[in-house]
Parts: C-alpha cells; sequence; structure tokens
C-alpha cells in the first residue's frame, strides 16, 4: 500500500520572493510570524504583502499566520481586508473553550492549536481540543521562545504521541525538520505533515533554497 502523501509547510517567511520560490516547490503552506520579540516577526504590512503575493502567484499554498493570544478587534482586523491568511496558527495558552470561539467567530479560516511539548506529560491535554480545531501542531518546548528554536522532540516520545492524538485531527510536527532528519523521524511516528523553519535558514527569517530543496526532495521521496 502505498504511503499517504506527506505535507510541508515552510514557516518564518520573511520576504516575499523568498516565500513565491519556496511555493514554486510544491509545498503545501507558508508561514509568517506575528508575534512580537521574534526574530521572524512581520508588522502588518509586511504581512499582508508576503500573503498578497502568495494569494496573487500560489493560491492554492496555504497561508499561515502565527499568532499568540491576540485579543479579538486585533483578530478581526488581520483577517479582514487584502493578504489575509487562511489558517491562523495558536501558540499561546489558549484553552480549548477559546479555540472553538474563534473558530465560531471566523469560520472561513483554519484555526491551528500549537503545543510545546517539554515531557511526555504535557500530550495528555492534546483530546481536550478535539473538538475545538482543525489540526495540532507539536513542537519541542524551549525556554523564552514560543517556536523557531531548531530542537528536536525526543523520538522515544512519539510511539506515545501517534497514541495521544485523536485520529480525526490533522496533525503537524515542528522542531528541528531537516531533510537528514526525515527518514529517521517517519520510522518513529507518521504526522501528516512537517514545519520546518530554523534548520533551514542562515539568519532569522532567511532560508537556503538549497535545504529548502532538499526537504523537500526529501519528502517526495518518500513515496514518489
Amino acid at each position: 500500500m502505498p504511503k499517504p502523501p506527506l505535507a510541508l509547510k515552510i514557516c518564518g517567511l520573511t520576504r516575499p520572493a523568498q516565500a513565491e520560490a519556496i511555493a514554486a516547490m510544491g509545498v503545501d503552506a507558508i508561514g509568517a510570524i506575528g508575534v512580537p520579540g521574534s526574530p521572524r516577526n512581520l508588522d502588518e504590512s509586511q504581512r499582508r504583502a508576503l500573503f498578497s503575493s502568495l494569494q496573487s502567484h500560489h493560491p492554492a499554498v496555504m497561508r499561515v499566520w502565527v499568532i499568540a493570544d491576540l485579543d479579538d478587534d486585533t483578530l478581526d482586523a488581520g483577517l479582514s481586508g487584502n493578504g489575509v491568511p487562511t489558517v491562523v496558527q495558536l501558540h499561546g495558552v489558549e484553552s480549548p473553550e477559546r479555540c472553538a470561539e474563534l473558530r465560531q467567530r471566523h469560520p472561513e479560516i483554519q484555526w491551528w492549536k500549537a503545543f510545546r511539548v517539554r515531557q511526555p506529560a504535557d500530550l495528555d491535554q492534546l483530546r481536550a481540543y478535539a473538538d475545538a480545531i482543525d489540526a495540532l501542531l507539536l513542537d519541542a518546548w524551549s525556554p523564552g521562545q514560543l517556536g523557531g528554536t531548531g530542537h528536536r522532540l525526543n523520538l522515544n516520545w512519539l510511539g506515545r504521541l501517534q497514541s495521544q492524538i485523536p485520529a480525526a485531527i490533522p496533525w503537524w510536527l515542528a522542531g528541528g525538520i531537516s531533510a537528514e532528519w526525515v527518514p529517521e523521524l517517519l520510522q518513529h511516528t507518521q504526522p501528516n505533515g512537517l514545519d520546518a523553519s530554523s534548520r533551514l535558514e542562515t539568519a532569522p527569517g532567511v532560508k537556503n533554497l538549497e535545504r529548502v530543496r532538499a526537504l523537500v526532495n526529501a519528502i517526495q521521496g518518500r513515496w514518489g
């Protein structure tokens, strides 16, 4: 039986030209950071320019806005007008109730909830979100930074991880994703998608396109 396709998201883009070049490689999603203090943070005008460029030239690619604990007014403004996302990825302390509220408020958007896994017990909370989100994203915990650290989850946890995720919820794995790690990683777990950022960079927000291409090839070679 052929293996199901594995989706790929490249996150932390800061330059529209790079976003377009990476989208042209056949990735499924491009992420832009909206978390002040992140070295990859984009202000509103920068984010809208990047998403507008993708929408015009690669409309099938998901445009993912990565945020944390935004208030309703800021979210409403960010989801209207030109250059809007198709997915919002929540990296704060959003509860299942908050996620369900946002999903009801903006049903045209996909809502993904990110979790920073510090220890296996952190996986116990996943089921509470089953009816409140459209996808999960699991990342390695690191102090003082919500993502983009390059730290990897312990592969010994991934068997338990697979059993903790509700079967109907797609899930993405982040944290140190790169081409050379894909074969070993996929021996331990089968996510629906991989989310890569810092290990593909020459500087925060600036991707090395050869590393991105190598990752695309590693994933496509899995079933191609």
